[in-house]
C-alpha cells in the first residue's frame, strides 16, 4: 500500500512538471513569434544607423527564431511523454536550448555593456561591415564550442530508451567541473552587471533631482532595467540551481532543472518588452 502511494505521488509529480512544461514552452511560443513578428517590422521601417545595440538585437531574432523552430516538437513530447522521432533529433532539440541560451546572453551582455559604458570607443561598432564580421564570429565561435562537444556526448555514457528525451544525466555526472565553471562565471557575471546598473542609476538620480521621468538619461537606464531584467530572471536561476543539481543528479532534481531550464527561453518574450519601451 505504500509503495502504490509513492508511485501515485511520483507520478503526480511528474504530471505537475510536465504540466509546468507545457504552460512554459507555449508561452515562450506564442510570445516568440510575435515577438519576432513585430521586431522584424520595426527593423524593416527603422532608419537607424546599424549600431552594435541593433545589431545585438537582429542577432537576438536570429537566435530566438532558430530556437522557436524546436520548440512544437517539446510541447509534443511533453504533451504525449513519448518521443516519436529519431533520436538524433532529440539530441538536436537538446542542444539547441543550450546554444540559445549562451547566445542570447551574450548579446544581452553586449547591449548592457554598451548602453552602461558610453566612453568605451564603440565608434568602429557603427561601420556595417565591422557589425557583420563580429556576429558571425560569435555565432560562429559559440556554435563550435557547444554544438560538436554536446552532440559527440549525448548518449554515449549509456544506452537511453528512444521513445524518452531530454534524459542525459549520466552525461552530465562526466562534466561536473565543467558545469560548475559555467554556472559561476554567468552568476559572476549576472551580478557585475546588476552592480554596474544599480551605480548608473542612482549616479543620474542624484545628478537629475526633480521629474526624473523627464530626463532622457534617466528614461534610458530604466530601458537598460528590461534588459538587466530578462538576463536575471531567466538565466540566474538556472545556473543557481544548475550547480546545486550537477552535485545531485537524480530523478527528481531532473525534473526541477528541466523547470528551470524552460525558464530561460521565456527571454524569447524580450522583443515584445522592448518595442513596447
Amino acid at each position: 500500500m505504500a509503495v502504490n502511494n509513492t508511485n501515485n505521488t511520483i507520478n503526480n509529480n511528474i504530471i505537475g512538471f510536465r504540466a509546468s512544461l507545457l504552460v512554459i514552452y507555449t508561452v515562450t511560443m506564442l510570445g516568440g513569434t510575435l515577438g519576432i513578428f513585430f521586431m522584424v517590422r520595426f527593423l524593416r521601417r527603422s532608419k537607424n544607423k546599424l549600431s552594435i545595440t541593433t545589431t545585438s538585437i537582429i542577432n537576438l531574432v536570429l537566435s530566438h527564431g532558430f530556437f522557436l523552430l524546436t520548440v512544437p516538437f517539446r510541447i509534443d513530447y511533453y504533451a504525449s511523454n513519448t518521443w516519436r522521432y529519431a533520436f538524433a533529433f532529440c539530441k538536436l532539440v537538446s542542444i539547441s536550448i543550450h546554444t540559445h541560451l549562451y547566445i542570447s546572453f551574450f548579446f544581452y551582455v553586449a547591449i548592457l555593456v554598451v548602453r552602461l559604458l558610453p566612453f568605451l570607443p564603440t565608434r568602429d561598432f557603427y561601420r556595417p561591415l565591422t557589425a557583420f564580421v563580429g556576429s558571425a564570429a560569435v555565432w560562429f565561435v559559440f556554435t563550435i564550442t557547444i554544438f560538436p562537444p554536446l552532440w559527440l556526448e549525448y548518449g554515449k555514457t549509456e544506452r537511453y530508451n528512444k521513445t524518452k528525451c531530454f534524459e542525459f544525466q549520466a552525461e552530465i555526472k562526466n562534466h561536473v567541473a565543467l558545469n560548475i565553471t559555467i554556472s559561476t562565471v554567468v552568476i559572476f557575471i549576472s551580478t557585475v552587471m546588476v552592480v554596474i546598473q544599480v551605480v548608473f542609476l542612482t549616479r543620474v538620480v542624484r545628478s537629475n533631482p526633480g521629474n526624473l521621468f523627464s530626463q532622457q538619461e534617466f528614461r534610458a537606464q530604466l530601458k537598460n532595467l528590461t534588459f538587466l531584467t530578462f538576463m536575471v530572471v531567466c538565466f540566474l536561476p538556472y545556473h543557481v540551481y544548475r550547480i546545486y543539481y550537477v552535485l545531485h543528479v537524480s530523478g527528481n532534481n531532473s525534473w526541477h532543472n528541466e523547470i528551470y531550464l524552460s525558464l530561460t527561453t521565456l527571454c524569447c518574450l524580450d522583443l515584445l518588452t522592448f518595442l513596447a519601451i
